[in-house]
């Protein structure tokens, strides 16, 4: 191969296949496809062969060539229907149309693969709208999504939630580093969701007895490495493993926050005034403690991010793994470090003032719908609810997440 061109015009990417194996029993449950540049080549390790192809503006044609390669491969050795496939996809590739050659593979793994995709942690702050759509994409496709290298960035941990995964990834390095206090915040984190959720924690990385035991310390019950073997050709496969449980998917829901926390909690009436030290203290909780959660705002208009307010917000966003700001007239970053939506006249969200924070163990949310009326700002009635449970608050703020620029980029598709 001459070139990352010839490369990805030759589709000359393979797939080799790592076993995931329940730790209870030893059995197989599935296997990960790990993609491959041609041989002896300088992009046969997968990093170069993505980094090759993003400096040329083919990265998102790349991740079709190895999801198509994986789901050929499996489809080439029977993979029994009970096991499951995990295939790696980043999602912003998804808003990418699947090149026509590989579309009947895509079709045909959609029909009879079972598959888990996976996409990193690190996506979520990236582009959280694109992560939501790509989650839900895979979920109308009855497939399952997982969560790689969870614990690789700390400040991702409050997203998980919203991704709502059926498999959470532990990073290997937590099992080379049992004892870090990063790696037990880490692993309080993914235990907390996994017991509310009913998730799948599995640990990548397990090489030795030692961690096999670690791993089963950090509560997960499935593992993948080179303890139960080493990425290979998928060998024939005859039935007899267990199939990987998906928890329910996440509700479609285009309602406000307000609408769904007031349809669960008593609604009270209060001025802004009388808000505003409400609003304030969970702003506050925002930049209290070392496990920064989310904040997410909605402030009707522009003209009430008021400089005061960005000084606020740009602090926060310091620490924190999103901080997003929505209303008419602001932008999609209105400040640095701040993400931002704009709001359009006729939006139901215009009427509403919420602020909203989730953390990897802690959430609360402030919502309140706007009476109309006309007098001094500082006197303006609000209709308010305020809740703490984990639940509602994560419903609420994924009504906003899915606002959030690049969300009106081309509509996200597995094929």
């Amino acid at each position: 191969m001459r070139d990352i061109h010839e490369v990805l015009d030759s589709r000359a990417v393979f797939s080799l296949f790592q076993p995931l194996v329940e730790i209870s029993t030893g059995r197989v449950l599935g296997y990960e496809a790990l993609s491959r540049g041609p041989a002896g080549s300088p992009w046969e390790r997968p990093d170069l062969l993505f980094a090759a192809a993003r400096e040329v503006g083919r990265d998102s044609e790349l991740d079709w060539i190895c999801r198509a390669r994986a789901y050929e491969g499996a489809l080439a050795a029977d993979l029994d229907p009970g096991l499951t496939l995990f295939v790696n996809m980043e999602p912003s590739a998804a808003r990418t149309p699947c090149p026509p050659d590989l579309l009947p593979m895509i079709e045909r793994a959609r029909h009879r693969l079972r598959v888990v995709t996976e996409m990193t942690e690190r996506a979520i702050a990236g582009d959280p709208s694109g992560l939501l759509a790509a989650a839900a994409a895979c979920r109308t496709a009855e497939w399952g999504v997982a969560l790689d290298d969870v614990g690789a960035d700390p400040m991702s941990l409050a997203l998980m939630p919203f991704v709502q995964p059926d498999v959470v990834k532990l990073d290997m390095a937590m099992l080379h580093a049992p004892g870090d206090p990063h790696t037990a915040t880490v692993v309080a984190a993914v235990a907390a969701y996994a017991e509310a959720s009913g998730a799948v924690v599995l640990a990548e990385g397990i090489e030795t007895e030692q961690h096999l035991a670690i791993a089963r310390t950090m509560g997960a019950t499935v593992g993948q490495g080179w303890h139960f073997g080493r990425p290979a050709v998928l060998p024939p496969t005859s039935g007899g493993g267990a199939t990987l449980p998906f928890i329910p998917p996440p509700r479609p829901d285009d309602r406000t926050p307000f609408t769904i926390v007031a349809a669960h909690r008593p609604v009270g009436t209060a001025t802004k005034a009388q808000l505003m030290p409400m609003s304030r203290h969970l702003e506050a909780l925002a930049n209290d403690g070392g496990e920064p959660p989310v904040l997410l705002a909605c402030f009707q208009e522009a003209r009430h991010f008021t400089p005061a307010t960005a000084r606020r917000f740009r602090r926060l966003a310091a620490n924190s793994p999103l901080v997003a700001a929505l209303g008419t007239g602001l932008t999609d970053e209105p400040i640095p470090g701040v993400r931002g939506a704009c709001l359009s006249e006729d939006d139901a969200l215009r009427g509403e003032w919420n602020v909203i924070v989730v953390g990897p163990h802690r959430a609360a949310a402030l919502v309140a719908r706007d009476l109309g009326d006309t007098g001094p700002d500082s006197e303006r009635r609000f209709d308010f609810a305020l809740t703490h449970d984990r639940a509602l608050v994560i419903e609420a703020a994924r009504s906003l997440l899915t606002r959030l620029s690049p969300a009106r980029l081309p509509e996200l598709q597995l094929s």
